[in-house]
C-alpha cells in the first residue's frame, strides 16, 4: 500500500529513536526491549520523564505529563514484567513531586516548562484546571505496574475512585484529553478485575463524552483542532466503537487522501510563540501522527 510505504519512509527519515523503535515494533517485528531502551534515553534519576518525550514540550526536567507519556509508550507495547524504567518511573510517582495534595492530583503543567521551548499550552501559570489529565492515566499505571501490597498502589486505588467519581457526576463534555486519560483507566481497571458496577457506569461516560466531544464535520478534519474517531477508538475490536463504524471508515479514506507527498500529515496546531525550536517538534510530531495513522488503518483492517 502506497500509504504504508511513503509513511515509513518519512519516520525512517525524520522520526526520534523512540519513535522509530516503536514503528519497528508495531510492523517490523523489533523488540519491546528496544522501544524500552530508547525509551530509557528520556528519563531522568529521579526515574521521572522529561528531555522533550512530550514533542512540543522541550523540559529537561521531569514532569508528570512526560511521565505519562512514557506510560503510554509501555501501555502500547504491552510490555509486562520488571524493568529499570518502570521501577524508575514508579519511584517518581511515589515521591509525590508535582503531586498537588490539596486537588489530589498531578500537575498539568509545571514551573520550569516557562524556562525551556514549549507550545502555548503547555506554559505554567498556576492557574491550570485540575481535570486529571494526567492523574487518571497514572493512576491506571499505578494499579497494572506497582506491588499490590504496597502503598503507592493504595494510593492508586484511592485516586482512581475519586477520579471515577469526578468524571462519573460530571454533566459537561470532559476535554479530549481528559477523556482518553479514563480510557486508559477503564482499560485498567478492567484488567484488575474491579467491580461490574463500577466499570459499566465510567463506561457509560466515557460514551457520552465522546458522543459529545467528536467531530462528525469531516470539512474540519486537519484543519481544525478537533477529535477525529481515532482520538479514541483504535480500530474495530475497540469497546467505543459502536455507532461510529461508518466515521471510522470516513476517517480512514481520510488518512490516504490527506497524506502529504512526503509520507507526512498537516498539524492543525501551533505552538502561538516565537520558539524557533517549532521547526523540531513539528517534524517529531509529523512522525508520530503517521505512525498513529498507520495503526489505525491496521486496527480498522485497512492494511
Amino acid at each position: 500500500m502506497e500509504t504504508f510505504k511513503k509513511a515509513r519512509r518519512f519516520i525512517y527519515r525524520n522520526a526520534r529513536p523512540v519513535d522509530l523503535a516503536r514503528w519497528q515494533y508495531h510492523f517490523e517485528n523489533g523488540s519491546k526491549e528496544a522501544v524500552m531502551n530508547t525509551l530509557s534515553a528520556y528519563q531522568n534519576p529521579d526515574g521521572g520523564f522529561g528531555n522533550g518525550l512530550e514533542a512540543d514540550n522541550f523540559n529537561p526536567h521531569s514532569s508528570p505529563i512526560q511521565t505519562w507519556q512514557a506510560a503510554n509508550i509501555i501501555g502500547e507495547i504491552d510490555f509486562h514484567g520488571e524493568h529499570p524504567v518502570i521501577s524508575g518511573m514508579l519511584r517518581y510517582l511515589e515521591s509525590s513531586e508535582h503531586f498537588d495534595e490539596e486537588h489530589r492530583q498531578w500537575l498539568n503543567t509545571i514551573p520550569s516548562n516557562n524556562d525551556h521551548p514549549h507550545a502555548i499550552w503547555w506554559e505554567y501559570s498556576g492557574n491550570d484546571p485540575f481535570s486529571y489529565n494526567p492523574t487518571a492515566a497514572l493512576a491506571a499505571f499505578i494499579l497494572l505496574r506497582s506491588q499490590k501490597e504496597s502503598s503507592l498502589y493504595a494510593k492508586g486505588e484511592t485516586l482512581a475512585k475519586e477520579a471515577v467519581s469526578f468524571f462519573t457526576k460530571s454533566d459537561i463534555a470532559q476535554e479530549p484529553h481528559v477523556t482518553a486519560c479514563f480510557i486508559e483507566l477503564y482499560n485498567a481497571l478492567k484488567e484488575i478485575n474491579a467491580p461490574e458496577n463500577d466499570l459499566a457506569a465510567l463506561k457509560n461516560a466515557i460514551s457520552d463524552s465522546i458522543e459529545k466531544l467528536i467531530c462528525r464535520d469531516t470539512s474540519k478534519w486537519g484543519k481544525e483542532y478537533v477529535s477525529l474517531p481515532s482520538t479514541f477508538i483504535s480500530g474495530t475490536d475497540s469497546e467505543f466503537i459502536s455507532g461510529y463504524e461508518k466515521l471510522c471508515l470516513e476517517e480512514c479514506d481520510f488518512i490516504i487522501d490527506s497524506q502529504l507527498d512526503d509520507g507526512s500529515y498537516p498539524i492543525p496546531w501551533q505552538w502561538c510563540n516565537d520558539y524557533k525550536e517549532v521547526i523540531l517538534a513539528d517534524n517529531f510530531r509529523k512522525s508520530v501522527i503517521a505512525m498513529n495513522n498507520m495503526l489505525f488503518l491496521r486496527g480498522m483492517k485497512k492494511l
